[in-house]
């Protein structure tokens, strides 16, 4: 694979194409932002760096779809975050517009890319790239579980004093306040977690990371971007490499874990070919109604999608 997109050159986007450039796996990385000087801008900016840091991959920035071509990967972070007075069927209907918009776009100059979306509501916009693009489905996935997990880890590591590398996690379930981390599969160098932290202040860890957005975004007055920039990142990676690795990812189910025709996080075997594998866990009773009330959660929110019509709106023109 020699090329990979990035549309959207906001802060996610520029992140995960400043950490693509410095991974040195591809030959070309395109930031398109239809506000073609900034793209512009933080390519060259991003390309200065290379110097410094010692990579070769060359960035360009554009706001034309033409630069795209060819490329073996999309990563999708348009969209606008969610505003004050913003209904959630406002910020729907305006993100799947311009989702739907960007993967015909990019279609008409790459045949058969692999693409990951990262823009919110996750899941649904996943669902509406699919759907947009046509392709299969282990071509078109989400970035959600990656960034989850690392919050997750990383109030773990906080709360024990270890490294963050060494811990292990799983999370399943839609990207919000219904997503399903999985105590039973975290580990601390092989140590299941359970047994170096209190239930409480476990807990405590579950649900601060299921805030995680809302917590930097009290914070900071915007959106998180050096995490999710580099999630996204890592799964370009492993798709590039053929890593065969393991991440919690937005995939189409076909009846894993009783979930027929729905995007929804669970982890995946990531390849050169995308998504080569759904892991399907064995999951205890409690997990189970857990990821049952994610998934009603998640298809309420495609429901309202697909009320919007906006389907047969691209259908029809």
């Amino acid at each position: 694979m020699k090329k990979v997109t990035v549309v959207g050159a906001g802060n996610v986007g520029a992140t995960c194409a400043n950490v693509l450039a410095h991974e040195n796996i591809v030959n070309e990385v395109v930031l398109l932002d239809l506000k073609g000087d900034m793209a512009a801008g933080k390519a060259l900016d991003s390309f200065q760096q290379a110097p410094i840091d010692g990579y070769s991959t060359r960035i360009i920035g554009t706001s034309d779809y033409k630069y795209t071509e060819n490329s073996d990967i999309v990563v999708i972070t348009a969209g606008i975050p969610r505003r004050p007075g913003m209904s959630r069927d406002d910020l729907i209907a305006t993100n799947a517009k311009i989702v739907t918009s960007v993967t015909k776009s990019i279609l008409e100059y790459s045949e058969n890319p692999i693409i990951i979306v990262v823009s919110n509501p996750l899941d649904v916009m996943t669902y509406a790239a699919f759907k947009a693009s046509g392709l299969p489905s282990n071509r078109v996935m989400g970035m959600a579980g990656i960034l989850d997990t690392a919050r997750y880890r990383a109030f773990l590591s906080m709360e024990l004093n270890v490294s963050p590398r060494d811990i292990q996690a799983v999370l399943m379930g839609g990207h919000g306040d219904t997503m399903v981390p999985l105590p039973r599969y975290t580990t601390v160098a092989g140590i299941p977690v359970t047994e170096l932290i209190e239930e409480d202040k476990l807990n405590a860890i579950i649900e601060r990371t299921k805030k995680g957005g809302g917590e930097l975004v009290k914070l900071m007055g915007t959106s998180a971007w050096y995490a999710p920039g580099a999630a996204a990142a890592q799964m370009v990676g492993a798709i590039v490499r053929n890593e065969q690795r393991i991440f919690p990812c937005c995939a189409w189910l076909k009846g894993q874990y009783g979930v027929e025709d729905l995007y929804l996080g669970v982890p995946v075997k990531l390849g050169s070919n995308g998504i080569e594998q759904v892991i399907e866990l064995k999951l205890n009773e409690e997990e189970k109604q857990l990821l049952d009330t994610s998934e009603k959660a998640v298809r309420s929110v495609v429901e309202t999608f697909e009320g919007m019509g906006l389907l047969e709106e691209k259908e029809e023109a």
